[in-house]
């Protein structure tokens, strides 16, 4: 019974990840060494590639010769550096109106006298807070460049063709209380 279930398995299994199973090969051959172009290929050091993207932003990717993520980059600084100037403006305003208001000169101006205090109050803290918002959102992203910079280093050689594939491959494996059917999966390419 537990074999006839195994079996059932193993061809729903099959039928699911719609796995041909006529190229077969032997899962006990020996493995083969490793092709000489793995061998020869001059180093591209990760660490090189974080300290270049942490001096200049961008030229890790430049490195890796990944030079579409460049542009990208300097248009999220450009992005934040903006934001962190318009909400810092405006934080300005508004606290140096309440610095202003409650200065005791009679002569000074009231610059925005249709809002209150609390409403000059919470200006100010929204736009405190947005600025500082963006300052972590520039860190952030800086961190982002120099870990994406060091991620692209290690995978640089890394093979990323179309043809991966996932075989199938069913086995009887005997056991002394009888054979048992078993399914080996392996992921590679072609």
């Amino acid at each position: 019974m537990k074999t006839a279930l195994a079996h059932v398995f193993v061809l729903i299994l099959c039928c699911c990840l719609g796995v041909d199973l006529s190229a077969q090969t032997d899962s006990l051959s020996p493995k083969q060494p490793p092709s000489d172009s793995l061998l020869k290929q001059p180093p591209h050091p990760p660490k090189r590639a974080a300290l270049m993207s942490a001096c200049l932003p961008g030229l890790g990717q430049a490195y890796n010769k990944k030079y579409w993520k460049i542009p990208i980059i300097y248009v999220g600084f450009g992005g934040l550096g903006y934001s962190v100037g318009f909400n810092h403006t405006y934080y300005k305003r508004y606290r140096d109106a309440i610095r202003l208001r409650y200065d005791g000169d009679p002569n000074t101006n009231d610059v925005y006298p249709l809002f209150s205090d609390d409403d000059l109050s919470t200006l100010k803290n929204y736009y405190q807070r947005f600025r500082d918002l963006s300052i972590i959102g520039m860190a952030a992203l800086y961190t982002l460049n120099v870990i994406d910079a060091a991620v692209d280093a290690h995978l640089f050689y890394f093979n990323v063709s179309d043809d991966l594939s996932l075989r199938a491959t069913p086995f009887m494996l005997p056991t002394p209380g009888g054979p048992v059917a078993g399914v080996g999966l392996r992921l590679g390419w072609r």
